[in-house]
């Protein structure tokens, strides 16, 4: 049974990076990730900028990750299936240099304390 449910996943992640690359990004990187939103019958692109926080590694094809933003003083993060075909594209913007996998640090900090130093 598992072997199916394997066989089934590959499938569709080989249909996924068919379609389009997703890039290497990590904890602390700055992303640039443009969902598809519906409102009733139009379609359009909805970029959410922000910074990752944490890459769940499920397995392959469940694999999520958090991107947290600051607007106007509001928080908001997203978890987003990697594979999703809502998401458009993702792009890197910066790379950020952290020392842990998860930054859930991040979410009792605010202002110039909440900065990361970017990767050179």
């Amino acid at each position: 049974m598992m072997q199916v449910i394997e066989q089934i996943n590959a499938e569709q992640i080989a249909g996924q990076v068919k379609e389009r690359s997703i890039p290497n990004f990590y904890p602390g990187d700055t992303i640039v990730v443009k969902r598809r939103i519906k409102e009733g019958v139009r379609e359009r692109l909805q970029a959410f900028e922000g910074v990752v926080i944490a890459r769940n590694r499920g397995t392959q094809f469940n694999a999520t990750f958090t991107v947290r933003k600051t607007a106007y003083g509001v928080s908001v993060e997203y978890t987003l299936p990697l594979y999703s075909p809502l998401t458009e594209s993702i792009t890197v913007k910066r790379r950020g240099k952290v020392r842990r996998s998860k930054l859930f640090y991040l979410r009792a900090l605010s202002g110039r304390k909440a900065r990361i130093a970017e990767k050179i």
